[in-house]
């Protein structure tokens, strides 16, 4: 199955998982996601950015493992996807699972919100669920919903 363009730039404000980040894979993580082309930044930051971006865009007072700041959902997806470092790797530890598949599925969690997905409502977030578990098993995880 061909997948979408994407243009990607790709952020490390916090080094610490870099190594488990090569372009490679999140381009393809990203781009199994994506329904139409894409022009995506993807920043790792650590907990006190995470945690003031939160603050000031959503009115949240923690680091939280996503953000997504969605910019354009057609002809083009355009958006900006802030995954905090620390938040992710004690996800990860907290689920026994690889902190590498835990930001497979942020990547592909924040890509499908900058399409305009979302899980506020019921009927939302089971849609959005059952498309996230479908990409991640898609691309060899585990389904995130069925841990």
């Amino acid at each position: 199955m061909s997948r979408p363009e994407l243009s990607l730039s790709l952020q490390f404000a916090d080094p610490r998982h870099k190594a488990l980040l090569p372009r490679h894979k999140v381009l393809r993580w990203i781009r199994a996601a994506l329904e139409l082309p894409g022009e995506m930044a993807v920043r790792i930051v650590d907990a006190e950015e995470g945690r003031q971006l939160n603050r000031e865009f959503r009115g949240k007072d923690y680091a939280t493992n996503v953000l997504t700041f969605d910019y354009s959902h057609e002809p083009v997806v355009g958006a900006d996807l802030v995954i905090c470092a620390e938040v992710v790797e004690q996800e990860a530890m907290d689920l026994g699972i690889p902190v590498a598949d835990h930001y497979a599925q942020m990547l592909v969690h924040g890509t499908l919100h900058a399409q305009g997905y979302d899980h506020e409502e019921d009927d939302e977030a089971e849609l959005m669920e059952s498309r996230e578990s479908e990409i991640m098993l898609s691309l060899g995880f585990a389904d995130p919903y069925q841990r």
